[in-house]
């Protein structure tokens, strides 16, 4: 249940590509003395999206991502994003789950200045708070000092700054057999993470019907979904490339994510 709610709340960073990359203690790495500029268009502070998540025919859970505001970070403007998710019902019986995640994003380069992660699912608890040094590549957490700096790729992403980063892109010129690629840093090592791009379908939501891009993540051999199985991410085929709908099927039953609720929207949904 876990891998659903991190599905969710960031993108689905956990469905690796690869093994992770190589991530040495930081030493001397080159330095980039001047970010990019995305310009990304997709959304703004204020957009709030809550989902629900179903196993079967069991509502499990809900999951909110919110864009909140802008501050400083590093001297320079960012994002302030918050995730939750909680289960709920029976699901509460045999893994309560409680998870915060916020994370500081570039608004011009789309990378994290700062990340924080804060979970209890089933009574395993992990806590991180990574700052990044987007010019030198370096990454320390100050919930483990003791591990000491880490370097990684240029531009590489977080568990919640990935999903934003994915939006990005201008979605009309992608087509079927493209790939979204980037590199996650999680947990002290860094990770490939692609997005193939399947085509487009019309998806059945609550207000009505929306053309989305369908999206799948390229998996790693032996995590929870396997390539038989796997995972398919719906996300509106428009300027606001919003996760409609997530469908996986797992070994033991399949789950649903669906969007429930909407607020901020920088351009308008377009429902049949």
């Amino acid at each position: 249940m876990k891998n659903i709610f991190i599905a969710v709340l960031g993108f689905l960073p956990l469905y690796y590509s690869s093994g992770p990359l190589k991530s040495e203690r930081a030493s001397n790495p080159e330095r980039i003395e001047n970010l990019r500029n995305l310009k990304q268009s997709a959304f703004k502070p204020g957009e709030l999206l809550e989902y629900r998540i179903r196993y079967g025919l069991i509502e499990a859970g809900k999951a909110e991502l919110e864009v909140k505001e802008i501050v400083n970070r590093s001297g320079r403007p960012s994002y302030h994003v918050v995730g939750t998710g909680r289960t709920l019902g029976m699901t509460e019986w045999f893994f309560k789950t409680r998870d915060r995640y916020e994370s500081f994003i570039d608004t011009e380069a789309m990378v994290p200045w700062e990340f924080i992660r804060d979970v209890d699912e089933g009574g395993h608890k992990i806590n991180r708070h990574l700052i990044f040094d987007q010019y030198q590549q370096t990454v320390r957490d100050l919930k483990a000092p003791k591990k000491g700096t880490f370097k990684y790729e240029a531009y590489a992403q977080d568990m919640i700054s990935a999903f934003y980063y994915a939006r990005s892109w201008d979605a009309s010129k992608l087509k079927k057999g493209d790939e979204i690629s980037f590199t996650m840093f999680l947990d002290h090592e860094q990770f490939p993470f692609k997005l193939v791009i399947l085509g487009r379908k019309e998806i059945e939501t609550d207000w009505g019907k929306i053309r989305c891009l369908a999206l799948k993540p390229k998996l790693q051999e032996g995590r929870v979904f396997d390539e038989e199985e796997g995972m398919i991410i719906y996300v509106s085929d428009d300027a606001n490339k919003v996760p409609v709908l997530i469908e996986s099927s797992l070994f033991i039953g399949s789950v649903r994510v669906e969007l429930t609720n909407f607020k901020g929207l920088r351009h308008k949904l377009s429902f049949k």
